[in-house]
């Protein structure tokens, strides 16, 4: 996103945009009033990306534009969607690595990741080997600034110092923390995120029971929600991030989590009474006893087989990116439940990009629909 769009006078009206956009897909599904939570409208991004483009013996963060069948070159001195020490660090990194010919060489993206609670991360990412020359340069910035500093290149991974950040803040309460691993997935905005972990608490603050979390990621809901719950199987298939959420468990004192790698098609397979899962043989499905099942899925939304399982809960909390396969699963489930809560959150401000949550209660059996 160019920083010229960009405009703080403009966020009340794009939100209120998306915001009936959002109303009008849902009308047909009993959507009730949702709650609205806003972002910053500025400095809100707790992670940032740019090409690095070389012109004239110079280096500087660029965009890319898609103007027709072309790609329009973006040169960055200030980007005001990101949070202040990114802001405040890439004028002085850039201007660093110009003046050091072993750093600039062949560079061709810079990442940063911040947290709210003080840390910073910088990846560099070359077109070419790096060595002993680049790791002397790199340690000598990394200790000017008070980064955190990978190199990157070709089957090369260079971490100065270490390859994640401790991000902490205070929800409901409590201090979590939470593990960020450079190159996975994390919220991008924190403030926005803290909201839509509050919303989810809120949600499932009278359920009870058991809960199946599925798509858990670093378990950024995981750690939020299981106080609320008598047990937790939290199910993730990227590695990376079902390490960093065993350790986010552990560092909260969370000991009511069972933490599986598999897939929620795997996941509803094994509900579901199918094949034997070598991963699952050390887990007692039938103790569990299931009130709510959590989703939070990639934009492709659920596929047949979860829907299939998510038709057996009570209720259905579901965290979406993508309003039109939420639409699509809603529909789906439609004949057994309904909505009973709805929220909009503005993780992408000046984007078309609006993140949702739903409660979904499963309806009393001589009050379902046919099929929608």
């Amino acid at each position: 996103m160019p920083p010229d769009r960009i405009d703080p006078a403009q966020y009340e009206s794009q939100l209120a945009g998306k915001l009936a956009a959002f109303k009008r897909d849902f009308a047909d599904f009993g959507l009730p009033e949702s709650e609205v939570f806003r972002s910053a409208p500025l400095h809100y991004r707790m992670r940032a990306e740019f090409r690095i483009w070389h012109h004239g013996g110079r280096i500087d963060y660029a965009m890319f534009e898609t103007a027709g069948d072309e790609k329009k070159v973006v040169l960055i001195d200030d980007f005001p969607a990101a949070v202040q020490p990114i802001c405040e660090l890439m004028p002085r990194l850039r201007d660093a690595l110009q003046d050091c010919e072993v750093l600039k060489r062949k560079l061709f993206q810079v990442e940063f990741l911040a947290t709210h609670s003080g840390e910073l991360m910088v990846c560099l990412i070359y077109h070419r080997p790096l060595g002993e020359d680049w790791t002397t340069a790199a340690q000598a910035l990394a200790d000017r600034f008070g980064v955190q500093l990978i190199g990157r290149s070709r089957k090369q991974k260079i971490v100065l110092g270490r390859d994640w950040l401790l991000e902490s803040f205070e929800l409901d309460g409590r201090m979590l923390r939470y593990q960020q691993i450079e190159g996975s997935f994390t919220q991008p905005n924190a403030g926005v995120n803290r909201q839509m972990l509050g919303w989810a608490r809120s949600q499932a603050a009278d359920a009870g029971g058991d809960l199946l979390e599925l798509y858990c990621g670093n378990g950024n809901f995981t750690v939020a929600l299981a106080p609320a719950f008598d047990k937790v199987l939290a199910t993730e298939v990227s590695k990376s991030s079902v390490r960093a959420a065993n350790y986010n468990l552990e560092a909260n004192g969370i000991g009511n989590v069972t933490m599986v790698r598999m897939s929620s098609d795997e996941i509803s397979d094994a509900l579901a009474g199918g094949r034997e899962y070598r991963r699952m043989k050390e887990i007692d499905l039938g103790g569990y006893r299931f009130s709510t099942l959590f989703v939070d899925p990639p934009r492709s939304g659920l596929d047949a087989a979860t829907v299939e399982l998510a038709r057996g809960f009570e209720r259905i909390l579901y965290v979406s990116c993508n309003p039109a396969t939420l639409r699509d699963n809603v529909a789906a489930l439609h004949d057994t439940h309904e909505i009973a809560a709805a929220a909009v959150f503005d993780q992408f401000p000046y984007t078309p990009h609006l993140e949702s949550g739903l409660l979904l209660k499963r309806r009393p059996a001589a009050e379902r629909p046919r099929s929608h």
